[in-house]
């Protein structure tokens, strides 16, 4: 029986600690959509800048690169696990850079997903390039795919076109890293901003639905669900990472916040005026379904 390391009272909000890939291979449960931020292997002894100073890129042994082939087949390994765990109608959302994407991309293709998009995060404040020899790297790639070549996904264009002042939305994003105020539980070295998130689940899930994210951190993926009336699980092996990630939970717990982190968010859809303090409970009956643990 697993137990979880956390789960809210309103039941919306689960985390489990361990190997993502042994944790779901060991339950029976499909989800709506995934978010993956898996380790992008980059921690080489790099460096870059941060707050004006020059800091090293590794993140801790999780994120070293154990070479091509043991980077692939991880990432096949732990993509086979999720694809297991996503409904038929259901999508995936990767992220990486140069390091990672195109092992990933690969192993989406060979798995059997459909890609659907690659969106290029291009941050409106990323650090120098020290060096002065190259291009300053200022863009993260996400992948978007769904589980079946033929079976139809969701896709909310019309929320995408008013977010994007009428017109289609395109696969280049202009977004800042994070805001200070989003670390006031602590700080995740590789920590996504909210309102990456926050377009991701808008634009791939309805509100009620189950996302997963496999390799949680701080849990922007899960703040994110519960702001907009989605439920989620999430899954790490570090413990200070599922310490954050709870603390950021119980920050936004009751309704009052979660509007203030809305309105900063510019989240007009996620709360109206009429509703606003019924959208958690407000589920669609065909999503009363609860994780098994």
């Amino acid at each position: 029986m697993i137990i979880p390391y956390y789960k809210s009272s309103d039941k919306n909000f689960t985390l489990l600690k361990g190997d993502c890939i042994e944790l779901l291979n060991s339950f029976e449960f499909k989800f709506d959509m995934i978010f993956a931020d898996p380790p992008y292997h980059l921690s080489n002894g790099g460096i870059s800048v941060q707050s004006g100073k020059m800091v090293s890129v590794n993140k801790g042994a999780w994120d070293k690169s154990n070479g091509i082939d043991v980077d692939y087949s991880f990432d096949k390994e732990w993509l086979s696990a999720c694809r297991k765990k996503l409904k038929d109608s259901g999508t995936i959302w990767v992220s990486g850079t140069y390091h990672n994407i195109f092992s990933v991309a690969r192993c989406l293709t060979e798995l059997g997903f459909k890609i659907l998009n690659c969106i290029t995060w291009a941050k409106t404040n990323p650090p120098p390039n020290l060096s002065c020899r190259y291009f300053t790297h200022s863009a993260e790639y996400i992948l978007w795919a769904r589980k079946n070549v033929k079976t139809p996904h969701f896709y909310n264009y019309e929320l995408m076109r008013e977010i994007n002042g009428g017109t289609q939305m395109r696969d280049v994003w202009n977004l800042p890293a994070i805001a200070k105020w989003e670390k006031s539980c602590g700080k995740h070295p590789t920590q996504k901003p909210l309102c990456l998130l926050s377009r991701i689940i808008q634009a791939s899930t309805v509100q009620g639905a189950w996302i997963l994210d496999p390799f949680t951190g701080s849990s922007t993926t899960g703040i994110a669900a519960n702001i907009l009336g989605r439920r989620f699980l999430g899954i790490d092996q570090e413990e200070n990472f599922l310490q954050i990630s709870r603390a950021r939970k119980e920050e936004i717990c009751d309704i009052v916040k979660q509007k203030e982190y809305a309105q900063r968010l510019h989240l007009k859809t996620a709360f109206s005026d009429v509703a606003h303090t019924n959208i958690v409970s407000d589920i669609q009956s065909e999503y009363t379904i609860d994780l098994p643990f």
